[in-house]
C-alpha cells in the first residue's frame, strides 16, 4: 500500500502549532530559539529521503505555509500541489489531491516493476601487448560507487560506502524488494584444474560485461573474496585483476574488512577457550559462578544465553540464588579436554611457522601450556556460516552452535556454551553486507564471503545471490562462481548452497582448457611457480 503521510511538525511542534498566539507567545519567551518553521523544513527533508514514503500532504496553519516550507517538499512526492513545480496555490481542489495521490502511486508501482537499468558503462581501451595489472588498473577510471548504485536501482540510505569505489549494500533491501520476481541464475564452474587456475572468474567477469554493457542487459556478477595468503604467495593473485577491478592491490587485501571481521571472531572464540580452560583449573565452583553470574548492586541475574544453557542442563530455574551446588558445578564447569579442543586461532597470512605452536608458557598461565596451531583465516568455519546464512538472526543462531571441542566424558562444546555468540554477532554485523564494486567497463559485481571449496562449500554468500537477484529483476541475469573444480566447487553448490538457499541456477557454464584437458590426459604434470612444458605451448601437429 502506499503510504500517504499527513505532516504536521512532530514532537512538541505537533503541539505548539494547534495552540493558541498566547500560548505560543509565552514559549517563545521561555525558549528564544524555537523556530517551527526550521522544525517542518527539517522533517519534510527528512520524509524526501524515506523511501517507505511516498507521498507528502501539509495540513498545517496558513502562518506556517511559506513559500520556503512548500518548495522543501520533492516534486515526486508532493500529493496536494504545495511545490511551486508542481502547483503554485495551497488550496487545491479535492479532485486535483486524490489525482496527484493517483499518479504518486502509479509512479511507485512503475518504480517496482522490471525495467532496464540506466548503466552507463565505461569505455575499454584495449592494449597490445597487455600491460601489467597495475597499468590496465591505472589506465582508467572508475564511476563513483554512488553513481553506480543509482544505476541499478538502489536507494542512497541502502548502500554505506567504504571511499569513492565500493560500497556496503544493507540487506534491508530483500524488504523491498521482496515482491520482485528473481532473474535468472547461472552458474560458471571449470573442470579439475591445473595449480595454476583454468579462468573461472575471468569468464564471469567477461560474461557479465558482455551482458550488461553490450547487450543492455541487467546483469550482476558474485564472486568470493580473496585471501591474502594466496595473494602472497606462490600462485601469486588470486583475484580477477585483470577484470573486475580497478584496483587490484586494494581488492587483494582488506577491501572492506570482512576477514579481519573474521579473525578477530575466530580468535575471540579461542581465547575464551583457553581462559575457560585456565579458571576451570584454578578455580573453585563458587568462585567460577561469581565470575559468570557477577553481583551488581547486591542483586545477580542470568543472562539469556546463560538461561538457554541452564536449559539445555535441564534447570528449570531463572533465580541464580534457587541453584544447588551440584547444579552450579554443572553449570560452571565445561569441562573443555586441552586434548579435545578442536577451535584453532586463524591469520591471514601463509605463516608456516604458526603451523604448529605452544601456548599458555607465561608464568601467569601456571604451566597450562597445550600444543596448538594457526590456520588461514578463510578457512574459518564464521567464514562458512558467512557464505550460508540468510540473515543477522540466522548467523547468530549459527555461530552459537558452532562445536569448538569435547568435554572430557565426549560431550560437544558449543560458542553458546563459552557465552560468546551476542560478541561474535556483533564483530559481523558489518561483515554480512555484501560489497558492492565494478568491473572495468563499469558493470556491478557483489564480492562476499570466500570460503576454500577443499574444507567448506567453496562458493560466495547466498546474500549477495539474493540481493543481486532481486536487483536485476526478473529478466535479468546473476552470474555466479563455484570455486575449485566441478568436483567439489560445484557438487557443494547443489548440495549445500542450492538447498540452504532454496535457489537452483537456469544454466551452467562449464570453464574447460586445453591445459587442463592435456595434464589430465596424461601430459606432464604442471607445478606452480615452474616454467611450463613444452607440451603446454606448442601444438603437435597430426
Amino acid at each position: 500500500m502506499v503510504k500517504i503521510y499527513a505532516l504536521c511538525v512532530h514532537l512538541i511542534y505537533s503541539g505548539i502549532v494547534q495552540r493558541s498566539r498566547e500560548e505560543l507567545k509565552a514559549i517563545r519567551e521561555t525558549n528564544p530559539g524555537l523556530k517551527p518553521t526550521l522544525a517542518i523544513i527539517q522533517e519534510i527533508l527528512r520524509l524526501n529521503e524515506d523511501s517507505r514514503v511516498h507521498g507528502i500532504f501539509l495540513h498545517l496553519p496558513q502562518s506556517f505555509l511559506s513559500k520556503s516550507v512548500r518548495n522543501a517538499i520533492k516534486p515526486q512526492k508532493d500529493v496536494d500541489g504545495s511545490h511551486f513545480e508542481v502547483f503554485t496555490k495551497m488550496f487545491v481542489a479535492a479532485v486535483v489531491i486524490c489525482q496527484h495521490v493517483v499518479r504518486s502511486s502509479r509512479r511507485w508501482i512503475q518504480e517496482q516493476q522490471y525495467q532496464p537499468w540506466r548503466l552507463r558503462p565505461l569505455k575499454l581501451q584495449p592494449l597490445s601487448p597487455v600491460p601489467s595489472d597495475i597499468e590496465i588498473s591505472r589506465a582508467q577510471t572508475p564511476k563513483p560507487i554512488s553513481q553506480l548504485a543509482q544505476e541499478i536501482g538502489l536507494l542512497p540510505e541502502e548502500l554505506e560506502a567504504y571511499g569513492n569505489t565500493k560500497a556496503k549494500v544493507h540487506l534491508s533491501l530483500l524488504n523491498r524488494l521482496q515482491h520482485q520476481p528473481n532473474g535468472k541464475y547461472v552458474l560458471v564452474a571449470g573442470i579439475t584444474p591445473t595449480p595454476l587456475g583454468e579462468g573461472k572468474s575471468t569468464v564471469t567477469i567477461g560474461l557479465v560485461q558482455a551482458l550488461s554493457a553490450h547487450l543492455k542487459l541487467n546483469s550482476f556478477a558474485c564472486l568470493r573474496q580473496p585471501s591474502q595468503g594466496p595473494t602472497f604467495g606462490v600462485k601469486g593473485k588470486t583475484a580477477y585483476s585483470l577484470s573486475l577491478n580497478f584496483f587490484p592491490i586494494q581488492f587483494n587485501l582488506h577491501l572492506t574488512g570482512d576477514i579481519h571481521a573474521i579473525t578477530a571472531a575466530n580468535n575471540l572464540v579461542a581465547a575464551a577457550i583457553d581462559a575457560r580452560i585456565l579458571h576451570e583449573a584454578t578455580q573453585s565452583d563458587r568462585a567460577l559462578y561469581s565470575r559468570l553470574v557477577p553481583s551488581v548492586n547486591g542483586v545477580r541475574c542470568f543472562s539469556p544465553i546463560q538461561m538457554a544453557r541452564l536449559q539445555r542442563l535441564g534447570i528449570n530455574k531463572s533465580d541464580p540464588s534457587d541453584l544447588t551446588p551440584e547444579e552450579i558445578r554443572a553449570f560452571v564447569r565445561l569441562d573443555l579436554d586441552p586434548e579435545k579442543v578442536t577451535w584453532q586461532r586463524v591469520v591471514d597470512t601463509n605463516d608456516r611457522f604458526l603451523r604448529k605452536i605452544t601456548v599458555g608458557q607465561a608464568n601467569t598461565e601456571k604451566g597450562h601450556a597445550r600444543q596448538t596451531q594457526f590456520d588461514i583465516a578463510v578457512a574459518s568455519e564464521i567464514m562458512a556460516i558467512l557464505a550460508l546464512t540468510d540473515g543477522l538472526g540466522d548467523m547468530r543462531a549459527r555461530l552459537g552452535r558452532m562445536v569448538v571441542g569435547s568435554s572430557r566424558n565426549g560431550q560437544p562444546i558449543t560458542a553458546d556454551d563459552l557465552g560468546v555468540t551476542g560478541a561474535l554477532a556483533v564483530l559481523m554485523k558489518d561483515a554480512i553486507k555484501p560489497t558492492l564494486m565494478q568491473t572495468l567497463e563499469g558493470t556491478p559485481v557483489f564480492v562476499h564471503a570466500g570460503p576454500f571449496a577443499n574444507i567448506a562449500h567453496g562458493n560466495s554468500s547466498v546474500l549477495a545471490d539474493k540481493l543481486a537477484l532481486k536487483l536485476v529483476g526478473e529478466e535479468g541475469y546473476v552470474v555466479t562462481e563455484a570455486g575449485f573444480g566441478a568436483d567439489i566447487g560445484m557438487e557443494k553448490f547443489f548440495n549445500i548452497k542450492c538447498r540452504t538457499s532454496g535457489l537452483t541456477p537456469d544454466v551452467v557454464v562449464l570453464v574447460a582448457t586445453v591445459r587442463a584437458l592435456k595434464m589430465h590426459g596424461g601430459g606432464p604434470n604442471v607445478t606452480a611457480g615452474v616454467p611450463l612444458p613444452k607440451e603446454y605451448i606448442n601444438e603437435v601437429k597430426a
